[in-house]
């Protein structure tokens, strides 16, 4: 195996850990959980540092995720760990890929959710807990359903209170407990 392809496996690896460690295992995200028992999360790593590079990938994976049976491929998770490392050309980049998501007329069918390791809320400090809902090893956007979305939203009727209960856990895990989860990116090993 080359080096590039052990490099993607560990990226997969973090998110994986990220994901059944924070996401489910802080139940931050209740409708995670069944797409990740049934394999229905596909992982895209680009190691671009391009920009439009980044967005091609965008275009092809949102594509990708429109055409593919919902039962095998319900989401994707497409991380880009060598790019936007500066959470606001990250937050730039994320209007881009909407606008991809338009372009592709596939807005109100699909929708593109962020996740960064330095992600912040308007109106927070950098270190507030509550900011850690939205960060994950490297910078990932979620490309997911609008009918998975509706679904979900069916079986958990209070969907809205989603937000400020994983505030409460976080301000109760605090730091250090965040920490603890070890859900960051591993070093890059030559």
């Amino acid at each position: 195996m080359n080096s590039l392809e052990t490099r993607r496996e560990q990226v997969v690896a973090d998110t994986r850990r990220w994901l059944e460690r924070a996401v489910i295992g802080l139940n931050l995200c209740p409708f995670a959980k069944s797409v990740h028992v049934k394999n229905q999360v596909h992982y895209v790593v680009d190691f671009s540092t391009d920009a439009q590079a980044l967005l091609a990938t965008v275009a092809t994976e949102l594509q990708a995720l429109a055409d593919a049976d919902p039962e095998l491929r319900d989401t994707t998770l497409l991380v880009m760990p060598n790019a936007l490392a500066d959470f606001l050309d990250f937050n730039d980049f994320c209007a881009l890929a909407d606008e991809v998501l338009e372009s592709l007329e596939l807005d109100g069918i699909l929708q593109v959710a962020s996740f960064h390791p330095l992600f912040q809320f308007a109106g927070t400090q950098a270190d507030d807990i509550s900011n850690c809902t939205n960060r994950g090893p490297y910078p990932t956007l979620h490309l997911l359903r609008e009918a998975s979305i509706d679904r979900a939203v069916a079986v958990f009727p209070e969907a809205e209170m989603i937000y400020e209960r994983n505030i409460e856990t976080l301000e109760k895990l605090g730091h250090d407990g965040w920490a603890a989860l070890n859900v960051g990116a591993s070093p890059e090993t030559p």
